[in-house]
């Protein structure tokens, strides 16, 4: 059995072509079932619906075979015990610092000013700031982090990007770009010997079905 784990919304949206390339359709739909493990038309291959930031956990310790993560959440969870062979080029974003549109972040970071920073990529944030020599405290968040400005908990966040919408509609503004983000696919390095005659097809599947 080959175990992909998957993340709901538009990284499982996304994957769904490169499944087809490889002749796996999932049989159910993540939005309509309650279900966490999801049956295909291959009788050897099932889906389970984790959280985006559990997918690299279920890969790494062999609850999942191979899956789909994006490169944030691998960057804050550090790709150990990981083979990381594709880079899927979908689910594409960026990440930003941004602040809100009142907030004279450049005279800020010139003075030398400490500037408290809401995030949940806190390792990626650390070392950007760091990198640049800014001061920084970092706040962990799980939820909106557009909020923290508004409500004065941080001066600026560091958050994934997309279409710059939400960031507008809060008068939030980026003021610096980290980093392009896109989804990788990520394979337990044990399963890849035990399963090779399985996983290497589907690795080959995808690579082909890759768009640029």
């Amino acid at each position: 059995m080959i175990t992909l784990a998957l993340s709901k919304g538009r990284i499982f949206e996304e994957t769904l072509p490169l499944l087809a390339a490889a002749g796996i359709e999932v049989l159910e739909d993540p939005e309509k079932t309650r279900k966490l493990i999801l049956p295909t038309n291959q009788p050897d291959v099932r889906v389970v619906l984790v959280r985006a930031t559990d997918v690299p956990t279920y890969v790494q310790y062999g609850g999942a075979d191979l899956g789909v993560a994006g490169k944030d959440v691998l960057l804050e969870h550090g790709g150990e015990g990981l083979y990381q062979p594709l880079d899927l080029n979908i689910a594409k974003c960026r990440m930003s610092v941004a602040v809100r549109d009142d907030f004279d972040y450049a005279a800020q970071v010139k003075q030398g000013t400490r500037i408290r920073v809401a995030t949940k990529y806190t390792t990626v944030a650390r070392q950007h700031f760091a990198d640049k020599g800014v001061h920084v405290d970092l706040i962990k968040l799980y939820g909106s982090m557009e909020l923290a400005p508004l409500t004065g908990l941080a001066d600026a966040i560091v958050d994934l990007v997309s279409t710059g919408k939400t960031l507008v509609a809060n008068h939030l503004v980026e003021v610096e770009q980290i980093m392009e983000i896109s989804s990788r696919l990520v394979v337990n390095q044990a399963a890849l010997k035990l399963k090779r005659d399985k996983l290497r097809p589907l690795i080959d599947a995808f690579a082909g079905a890759i768009q640029p």
